[in-house]
């Protein structure tokens, strides 16, 4: 089974061992750029990667199939310094820079 579409393992493949064990490549991320249409986000108490993609990417999701909040992977890569475990809580103050639509559309999915 292909990963899907808006999966950050969307563009991986799957590779076969020689005892037949099924394992993804790597997924290359798509860095921090500075972009003229970048977001910057001032996080707020109980703020998650999750809340801002929802937030952010409300046009891109399509209930029930697929949801914005999915797409908190995309909020996580593009930080300059990448956050690596998105369960982490995000301090109220802090700067998340977040790709716009047309970034995550044209060139990120």
């Amino acid at each position: 089974m292909a990963p899907r579409r808006n999966s950050r393992y969307a563009n991986t493949s799957a590779v076969q061992d020689a005892s037949g064990h099924l394992a993804l490549t790597d997924r290359e991320r798509y860095l921090h750029r500075v972009l003229p249409d970048n977001i910057e986000h001032r996080v707020t108490e109980g703020d998650t990667l999750q809340s801002i993609a929802a937030t952010y990417y409300a046009a891109i999701g399509r209930p029930p199939t697929f949801s914005a909040a999915e797409l908190w992977w995309v909020v996580a890569d593009f930080q300059p310094d990448p956050v690596l475990d998105p369960t982490l809580v995000l301090e109220p103050g802090r700067i998340v820079v977040v790709p716009s639509v047309r970034t995550v559309l044209e060139e990120i999915l």
